[in-house]
């Protein structure tokens, strides 16, 4: 069986007791950086686990494996950097191939950074809201993906590098400056920041204070 398993996005304490005791079960772990795996397993008394690396690199390879060792009869985790896997992150190949053979697979809730960001946005999403993942790396993209946000009746959430975040926010403070947004960094961890406000005071901010960390950017619906 696979058990798709969340993960802290930043406090080693938001992992859930059903998660640990999961990850204490089953016969092999697929982590995404076995390293970055090794310390959150170490904190909560794992040890001897079998882990195998599952990244965007041997994806492909790594599913073929586990869909073999479910077969044969293994349990298998896999869990990521932070938060869920198979949602921008590696896992939803290996959900698609245990639907294609017919194994039986759960997902392990937990927490979340788009999640979080959308509730300490303050922004309303009563009517629904788009997460887009990451903005797209060249900046024809990322300026089609700020053009549709900014055009949407519903709150549009984006992962973005704390190296691109200041051209994204200095184009929508070009674009719209008074869209309010929101950008939400280092969740749960010690500096955890949700910055709100107009585009073109939260681009004035980060413009004279470079940002660190991971960052989720919040853009609030077109008004009426």
């Amino acid at each position: 069986m696979l058990y798709l398993v969340a993960t802290p996005i930043g406090n080693l304490a938001d992992i859930t007791l059903r998660a640990l005791e999961t990850l204490r079960a089953v016969d092999v772990i697929a982590a995404e950086d076995t390293r970055h795996s090794q310390i959150l397993l170490r904190h909560h008394g794992i040890a001897g686990k079998p882990l195998l690396s599952f990244h965007e690199h041997n994806e492909a390879r790594r599913t073929a494996e586990l869909i073999e060792r479910m077969k044969a009869g293994a349990n298998v985790a896999v869990m990521t950097d932070a938060g869920l896997p198979g949602l921008s992150d590696p896992g939803l190949r290996l959900v698609q191939a245990c639907q294609r053979e017919g194994l039986p697979f759960t997902i392990l809730p937990g927490a979340s950074a788009p999640g979080l960001a959308l509730v300490g946005s303050g922004f309303d999403a009563g009517d629904g809201f788009f997460f887009g993942g990451f903005l797209p790396n060249k900046s024809g993209g990322r300026e089609r993906e700020v053009r549709r946000a900014l055009e949407r009746d519903i709150v549009s959430l984006f992962f973005e590098s704390p190296h691109r975040l200041q051209r994204t926010l200095d184009l929508m403070a070009l674009l719209e400056p008074s869209r309010e947004v929101c950008v939400a960094r280092e969740l749960t961890k010690h500096f955890e920041e949700y910055r709100r406000g107009p585009a073109r005071e939260v681009a004035a901010h980060y413009n004279a204070h470079p940002p660190k960390g991971e960052i989720v950017l919040v853009i609030s619906a077109r008004a009426d």
